[in-house]
């Protein structure tokens, strides 16, 4: 059914629920004080470090950094997106999931039919292309070409792979029934259409690779040419429903072989996922003509704590293993871990495990480099580390990727292997850390063709209702922000209670992102007293803000144990006593408005005139900073 799910009925579900219910449903808990603990299912530990409060009804592993409420819980376990989620959820209640029919509009419920129409029609493009690989006269081309690659008909059928005959139009024909069908499929990039308006089939004698999302969703193909055509790879372009930069063939499969990911293997082909899953690693993905980027990361890591990236012993392949080395960095928390593994010359995965075998294979990933290892002699390559400029050389040009870690025990111990390779005190080190300036900022890697063009910035789901402020999509919120109301933030998060007595208007005269959230949390509060952190987080799911704090809801340990009401107040006071003047400056405007200046007193016109200079000042400052 088309339409938002309301955001009252979401508020209405967390409330209902009971995350200590809902998460022992899929792993089982212990009790454990007040809250209750197990294993991370979202990364490999040998001891507990998944907590779920019953009194927040909320869940946050101290290991890899998870949290949340029971939805975010659901869709993770479950690899499922928001509004099935809420399904699933409902279900379990016995709930019906109320749609918003008329909150959509018309642009927006027309994008969510098309996606969805999208799914649907590149479903059967992947069964159309699966029945011309057993049916069709030319079929033994391709069926050729896959056994003498070594591939048996079982990974053929786990993977889904098809072929695309010989000819213009063959699938236009098949499911291009009529001109809607037919302009889906050119928006689908199953069709292209030249300068002079002639469409045709975009896959054309080709052994067929469906791409899968996490969701199991056919939403684009890869396709690796039988005759002499260019290039020898290709792939979908760009659509709706397809982004490289986010996408890695395999991580369905991978999840599905996979209860519990232990590592994932990153490799540069289709046939070396295939290949390595036939041998039992099934465990491998790759990157779809794109470098790794830093949502490929985040999406692996959260599944797994381990990386291990597959590239040839070439400068290319340095290259390559180095930019994805700068991806991996600041996703790095403390229990997650990258490696990398460079083939000998004219070898490749696909290739190698063929030859050598699964057990021999894995003994080979068994002597990837860890990170720090090819960090460091990457960036000391020509460098003499004998001499003391070399070791000084050496120290400049690694502090800025160190820098890039997050906070934690793996970002000082590579201060102290620093330390070590360039026999600077450790204390001098960090000193020369904190002034190091960052990597200059990297515009996103250059398409490798005409095919692959950069990937644009990630939607969020259609069914998320608007929240205030929203930003625009895939805009993350910013890192650091106003200390102080995070503070205060991560407060309410702890104890909802505490915002019942707060005027929030008096925040209204408060400038930045941070001060404005605080007063929608604390109006939420008083508008919902029944408010535990599940609630809250789920209100705000799916945006910058949630992002935001779903990370301040994790930092319990950084809470008080006593006091916590007075702390509160206490951090309210010291942001209303640092008022910005340009509020000082719009109050008085405001009190003058309406009044026929003659009757307004000359110390009022100073007042006005002062703080009208201190705003020029402050502007002439800024923008000589900004130039």
């Amino acid at each position: 059914m088309a339409g938002r799910i309301p955001q009252s009925f979401i508020d209405d579900l967390l409330e209902r629920l009971d995350i200590v219910e809902v998460v022992d449903r899929r792993v089982k808990l212990k009790k454990t004080g007040k809250n209750y603990s197990a294993r991370c299912p979202f990364h490999e530990e040998k001891t507990p470090s998944f907590s779920v409060s019953p009194d927040k009804q909320f869940y946050y592993c101290f290991g890899c950094g998870a949290g949340g409420n029971a939805l975010g819980f659901v869709m993770d376990y479950e690899n499922l997106g928001f509004p099935e989620a809420v399904e699933s959820l409902a279900a379990s209640l016995g709930l019906q999931v109320p749609r918003e029919q008329g909150s959509q509009t018309p642009e927006a419920a027309r994008r969510e039919q098309q996606q969805k129409s999208l799914y649907g029609l590149l479903e059967q493009a992947a069964d159309y292309y699966r029945q011309q690989l057993r049916q069709h006269p030319q079929k033994q081309r391709a069926v050729d070409y896959l056994k003498g690659r070594g591939l048996t008909g079982e990974i053929a059928r786990a993977f889904d792979l098809g072929f695309a005959p010989p000819g213009w139009d063959n699938l236009l024909k098949a499911l291009g029934q009529d001109e809607e069908t037919s302009a889906r499929l050119l928006q689908g990039g199953m069709l292209v259409e030249n300068e002079q308006g002639r469409v045709y089939d975009r896959f054309r004698d080709r052994i067929i690779f469906p791409i899968r999302d996490q969701r199991g969703r056919v939403i684009a193909f890869g396709g690796r040419v039988l005759g002499d055509d260019k290039p020898k790879y290709l792939n979908s372009p760009e659509t709706p429903i397809f982004h490289k930069g986010r996408e890695l063939y395999g991580f369905y499969q991978a999840l599905q072989a996979n209860r519990k990911l232990e590592r994932i293997l990153v490799v540069e082909g289709y046939m070396d996922v295939i290949a390595l899953a036939q041998h039992g690693i099934s465990y491998a993905v790759a990157t779809l003509g794109t470098a790794t980027s830093s949502d490929h990361l985040q999406r692996i890591y959260r599944r797994c704590p381990e990386v291990i990236f597959c590239f040839d012993g070439d400068e290319a392949g340095r290259k390559a293993a180095f930019r994805a080395l700068e991806s991996a960095l600041p996703a790095l928390e403390d229990g997650r871990q990258a490696r990398f593994l460079f083939l000998p010359e004219g070898e490749d995965p696909d290739s190698l495990v063929r030859s050598l075998g699964r057990e021999s294979f894995e003994e080979l990933l068994g002597t990837a480099r860890p990170l720090e290892d090819f960090l460091f002699d990457a960036v000391g390559e020509g460098i003499d580390t004998h001499s003391l400029d070399g070791r000084a050389r050496l120290a400049r040009q690694a502090l800025p990727y160190v820098r890039q870690l997050p906070e934690g025990v793996l970002r000082e111990l590579m201060m102290q292997e620093l330390a070590r390779r360039t026999g600077l005190e450790l204390a001098s080190l960090m000193r020369l850390e904190s002034a190091a300036p960052k990597p200059a900022e990297k515009a996103a890697p250059a398409p490798l063709t005409e095919d692959h063009p950069a990937p644009p910035a990630q939607q969020s789901p259609a069914e998320i209702p608007p929240r205030p402020r929203q930003r625009t999509a895939g805009q993350q919120y910013r890192v650091g922000g106003d200390g102080l109301a995070q503070g205060a933030i991560a407060l309410i998060l702890h104890k909802p209670a505490i915002a019942a007595g707060v005027d929030p208007d008096m925040l209204s005269v408060l400038d930045g992102e941070d001060s404005q959230l605080l007063r929608e949390l604390i109006e939420l509060v008083q508008r919902r007293p029944e408010s535990n952190t599940g609630m809250l987080l789920g209100h705000w799911y799916g945006t910058g803000e949630g992002e935001l704090l779903n990370r301040l809801a994790g930092q319990e340990r950084l809470i008080p144990t006593e006091g916590i009401d007075s702390q509160f107040h206490d951090i309210l006071d010291v942001l209303l006593r640092r008022i910005p003047h340009q509020s000082q400056l719009a109050r008085q405007v405001d009190k003058l408005k309406g009044t026929n200046y003659a009757d307004v007193s000359e110390i009022e016109k100073q007042r006005l005139r002062e703080l009208l200079q201190e705003k020029r000042q402050r502007d002439a400052q800024r923008n000589r900073r900004e130039t």
